[in-house]
């Protein structure tokens, strides 16, 4: 089967968001589950599926620059890490007025099992120099960019994605940030970074490179459109910050939007995570106003993957009935009302409301 044809067919079960690059949401039915099937992942990607040549730079401000292939990395001890990955914009055609940016509903989230090799192992071989302060990552995608960049002096027409991390956390074991090459327990497919890409757990997923191709230590900031242009909060009454760790944020799972129930007892279910969790607390409101009831919050699987929730919910009436779900984190944060409006849609994590019907 052609590249064309499989990667076609990969991408039937997805909702597609844009046809070129390929965007595209998971159905609801894949924030059910532990692990996401592949087939089901949400896909993110800001120019087309490049050609990769399985070579991995790792060079800059480092004492043993290095260029590694997939055969290197396999090489290496392999780990194995649970991550929920969420598009910065996920839920940005919920805020108001619109904001500019691919129009993502409630589903560009999903929990994969990655395998590779340590980001810290490989930079502990290059030796980064001393005055390092950044790590830069470059994929190989790159062309023409479909949104105005925000740099002035940016050539939309031959951008290259590129993102960099402080080399304190990049370099930190307890970050536990992969380069990987397996998802769910096959080689990457195309749309999601073949051959190998960066996950960077508790981050959005824009910090997470796909078809890594070069690794470098810099002695200066990077300000690349990927990082000071795109991918900043932009805030109407406050200074810009850079898009970062994920917001807690609970999703109702099920019953569904607009869905009809029968007048008796129901389980409603969920999906809750958040960048500086774990989640402690979701709670579930029947009303617009009113009480909070304490929800029925699973334990951690891991330490970067979404928690499952529930609310046995008694003696309801017939009629129509507002839900909503609200998470808290162990760092304190709490669900907002409303989004936090900025001007690209980022980091909506709004208490969720969905109503049904009983009849």
């Amino acid at each position: 089967m052609a590249v064309a044809d499989e990667l076609q067919e990969a991408r039937m079960a997805l909702r597609m968001i844009h046809p070129d690059p390929f965007n595209a949401e998971a159905p609801p039915e894949a924030l059910t589950t532990d692990i996401t099937p592949t087939e089901l992942h949400y896909v993110r990607s800001n120019f087309a599926v490049p050609v990769h040549d399985g070579r991995l730079e790792v060079s800059g401000a480092v004492d043993n620059p290095t260029t590694l292939t997939l055969d290197d990395l396999r090489a290496m001890p392999a780990v194995e890490h649970v991550v929920t990955l969420e598009c910065a914009g996920n839920g940005r055609l919920e805020m108001r007025p619109l904001p500019v940016g691919e129009p993502w509903g409630d589903y560009a989230v999903s929990t994969a099992r990655w395998t590779g090799a340590l980001l810290h192992e490989v930079l502990e071989r290059a030796h980064p120099v001393a005055d390092g302060i950044e790590v830069q990552f470059t994929g190989a995608d790159r062309g023409a960019y479909l949104l105005q960049p925000v740099l002035p002096e940016t050539n939309k027409n031959d951008l290259t994605f590129m993102r960099s991390l402080p080399l304190a956390h990049a370099a930190d074991p307890a970050a536990e940030i992969l380069i990987a090459y397996e998802m769910n327990g096959e080689p990457l497919s195309p749309d999601h970074g073949a051959p190998f890409r960066l996950i960077v757990p508790g981050w959005y997923a824009v910090a997470s490179v796909k078809w890594l191709k070069r690794i470098a230590v810099l002695t200066e900031p990077h300000s690349g459109e990927f990082q000071t242009g795109h991918y900043m909060y932009q805030w109407p009454d406050r200074p810009h910050e850079a898009v970062t760790l994920m917001r807690v944020r609970a999703r109702i799972t099920d019953p569904a939007r607009g869905a009809t129930i029968a007048p008796d007892r129901y389980t409603v279910r969920g999906k809750a995570w958040s960048g500086t969790g774990p989640v402690t607390q979701v709670d579930v409101s029947l009303t617009g106003e009113g009480d909070w009831n304490v929800a029925q919050l699973e334990p951690p699987k891991g330490p970067d993957q979404w928690q499952d929730w529930s609310f046995d919910w008694k003696e309801i009436g017939v009629g129509r009935h507002t839900l909503r779900a609200r998470g808290t984190d162990a760092a304190g944060n709490v669900q907002p009302d409303v989004p936090a409006w900025n001007r690209l849609g980022y980091g909506n994590n709004a208490i969720e409301v969905i109503h049904v019907d009983v009849r």
